[in-house]
C-alpha cells in the first residue's frame, strides 16, 4: 500500500506539472541567526518566484536553532517550509514537511536506514509531513558527501548516477535529488540530468549544488530537473536569486513547451 500523499508533496506536484521545473530556496540555520537577514532572504526570495524553502545544513547540532529560524521563516511566508535534515537535532515541529531522505550512496549505513528508524516516531510525534528522498551525492560532494559518509559518484560516470536513480525508483522513492554540495565549485552537468531523467517514469528530480547563474539554472531545468534548489548564492549575493529562478521558469517552461511538441508529432 502507498504511503498517502500529503498537502505539501501535492503542492510541490502540481506546480511542476504546471510550471515543468520549480525552485526551492535552502536556508542554513546556522548561517541565518539574524532575523534583519534572513527577512532580506525570504522576501527576495519570494519576489523572485521561489516555491518554498528548505531549512537545513550539514552540521546543524541544536535544535533549538532550527526551531528559531523555522518560526521567523513562517511569520514571513506563507510559502511551505520543508526540513532537509542531518540527523535528529535537523527535526523542527515547526515546519509543514520534512524530506523522509536517504543518502543511497552512503558507505554508512546510519545514513541509509539507521537514523530513518531513529527519527521515525519522532517525526509522527511532531506531525510533520513525511516526504520520501533518495539522496545521491556525485563529484566533490562537499561537506554533506564528507559529514554522511558518501562514496560520491564521478561526474564522468553519468550511468552510474542513473543506477542509482532507477534504484530508488523502484524502491517507492518518490523524488530523488542529486547534489554536488552546497558551494561546489561547479553545478551537475546537463548531460547527468538528461540521463538520469531519462531513466525515471515516476520519481520526481532534484538538482542541487553549484548553481550560480540564469544559464545554469536554465539548462538544468530544461534538461529534465524538476526542483532546482540553491543555498549558498542566497549568503554569497542574493541578488543573483531573481536571475536563477527566471532561469529555472524559462528552462521548465521550454520543457513543457518541448514535451507538448513530442506528444504532438
Amino acid at each position: 500500500m502507498l504511503s498517502q500523499i500529503g498537502k505539501v508533496e501535492s503542492y510541490l506536484r502540481d506546480s511542476i506539472k504546471r510550471y515543468g521545473s520549480i525552485h526551492l530556496s535552502l536556508i542554513d540555520p546556522e548561517n541565518f541567526r539574524d532575523s534583519d537577514s534572513l527577512s532580506e532572504v525570504v522576501r527576495k526570495c519570494e519576489q523572485a518566484g521561489t516555491s518554498g524553502f528548505m531549512v537545513g545544513g550539514s552540521t546543524v547540532f541544536d535544535q533549538k536553532i532550527v526551531d528559531d529560524v523555522v518560526m521567523m521563516i513562517k511569520k514571513m511566508s506563507s510559502l511551505p517550509v520543508i526540513l532537509f535534515p542531518n540527523d535528529i537535532t535537523g527535526l523542527s515541529r515547526h515546519a509543514d514537511a520534512v524530506w523522509f531522505m536517504s543518502l543511497l550512496n552512503s558507505m554508512n549505513p546510519y545514513f541509509i536506514t539507521g537514523i530513518q528508524m531513529k527519527a521515525a516516531f519522532t517525526i509522527k510525534s511532531m506531525n510533520l509531513e513525511p516526504i520520501p528522498m533518495a539522496y545521491i551525492i556525485l563529484g566533490e560532494g562537499k561537506t554533506a558527501g564528507y559529514m554522511g559518509y558518501a562514496h560520491n559518484v564521478p561526474l564522468d560516470e553519468p550511468k552510474i548516477a542513473a543506477a542509482y536513480a532507477l534504484a530508488a525508483e523502484f524502491m517507492g522513492f518518490r523524488f530523488v535529488y542529486l547534489e554536488s554540495g552546497s558551494g561546489a565549485s561547479t553545478s551537475i552537468r546537463e548531460d547527468i540530468v538528461k540521463i538520469v531523467d531519462n531513466v525515471l517514469s515516476r520519481s520526481y528530480l532534484i538538482i542541487g549544488g553549484g548553481i550560480r547563474s540564469f544559464e545554469e539554472a536554465y539548462s538544468l531545468a530544461k534538461a529534465g530537473g524538476d526542483i532546482i534548489v540553491t543555498g549558498n548564492i542566497l549568503e554569497e549575493n542574493i541578488d543573483n536569486v531573481y536571475k536563477i529562478i527566471e532561469g529555472v521558469k524559462k528552462g521548465g517552461k521550454d520543457r513543457i513547451g518541448k514535451s507538448k511538441v513530442q506528444e504532438q508529432t
